[in-house]
C-alpha cells in the first residue's frame, strides 16, 4: 500500500514538452503549458493495480478553445486498459466539457460527457478515480459522476489485470476538441497553462510482477461502493450536467447498444 504525501518530484516524471512542464514550490505544485510549438506531459513513476487516486487541477483559464487537458490511468501495449478524464477547452464564457471514457483490452467507445457546476479555471478542484475489482467510479469534488461496474459475468471486459500509470498532458486538439473542431486555438492567448497539486494515491503499487497489497486487502476503498447518498448524488449530476451518454446513442450503435448499457447507468 502507498498513501502518497504528494511530492511531485517523488511521484512523477515530466516526460515531454522541452521545459513546458515544471515542478514548483518544492514539489508541491506541477504546471503544464502549451504553445504553438508544443504541449507537455507527465507520468507517474509507479504503476498501480487498483486504488483511490485523487488530484487537484486548475484548468486553462480564458479562451482555451482547441486545448485538451487529459488526466488518466493507462496500461502499456496494444490491448491496453485506460480510465480517462479529458477537459475540452472553450471560448471564454462557455463551459468546459468534461469527457470520460473507459477502455478495456484496447477498446473504448464508452464516452460520457458533462458540464461542471463550477468554473474549473477559477480555483483547484479534486478529480478522483476509485478503481477496485467491483467498479470504477469517477468523482468531482467528492461527488460521483459516473460508475462503470464489473460485469464480467455478463460478458463485459473489466480492467483488473493490467497495472496502469497515471498520465497527464496538455495539447492542441483544435481539429475536434471545441464544437467538433469549429473553434480553433487562438495562439495569441498562448501559453496556455494548467496546474496540479495535492496528488494522493491510496493504492496498490505494482512492482516486479507483484502488488504491494496482499490478498486480504482490508482497505475500505478495495470494496467501496456507492451508498444511498452517493447513488442519489450520481443521479443528480447525470440528470443536470450530463451532455452525452454513449448508452443513449442508438444511432451510433445500430446493431444494438453495448452490453453494459443494460446495467451501467
Amino acid at each position: 500500500m502507498v498513501a502518497s504525501a504528494s511530492n511531485f518530484y517523488q511521484d512523477f516524471d515530466i516526460t515531454w514538452g522541452d521545459g513546458r512542464g515544471k515542478i514548483l514550490n518544492n514539489g508541491q505544485l506541477l504546471s503544464l503549458s502549451l504553445d504553438k510549438a508544443s504541449g507537455s506531459g507527465f507520468q507517474s513513476k509507479s504503476e498501480y493495480l487498483f486504488g483511490k487516486i485523487d488530484m487537484q487541477l486548475k484548468l486553462v483559464p480564458g479562451n482555451s478553445a482547441g486545448t485538451v487537458t487529459a488526466y488518466y490511468l493507462k496500461s502499456p501495449g496494444s490491448t491496453w486498459d485506460e480510465i480517462d478524464f479529458e477537459f475540452l477547452g472553450n471560448l471564454s464564457g462557455d463551459p468546459y466539457t468534461l469527457h470520460t471514457n473507459v477502455f478495456t483490452n484496447g477498446k473504448g467507445d464508452r464516452e460520457q460527457q458533462f458540464h461542471l457546476w463550477f468554473d474549473p479555471t477559477a480555483d483547484f478542484h479534486t478529480y478522483s478515480v476509485l478503481w477496485n475489482p467491483q467498479r470504477i467510479v469517477f468523482y468531482v469534488d467528492g461527488s460521483p459522476i459516473r460508475e462503470f461496474k464489473n460485469l464480467e459475468s455478463n460478458g463485459v471486459l473489466f480492467p483488473k489485470n493490467q497495472p496502469m500509470r497515471i498520465y497527464s498532458s496538455l495539447w492542441n486538439a483544435d481539429d475536434w476538441a471545441t464544437r467538433g473542431g469549429l473553434i480553433k486555438t487562438d495562439w495569441t492567448q498562448a501559453p496556455f497553462t494548467a496546474s496540479y497539486r495535492n496528488f494522493n494515491a491510496n493504492a496498490c503499487v505494482w512492482s516486479n510482477g507483484k502488488s504491494s497489497c496482499n490478498s486480504k486487502n482490508n482497505n475500505p476503498w478495495f470494496s467501496q461502493e456507492l451508498d444511498t447518498t452517493g447513488q442519489e448524488r450520481l443521479k443528480w449530476v447525470q440528470k443536470n450536467y450530463m451532455i452525452y451518454n454513449y448508452c443513449k446513442d442508438s444511432k451510433r450503435f445500430p446493431q444494438g447498444l453495448p452490453k453494459e448499457c443494460a446495467f451501467n447507468i
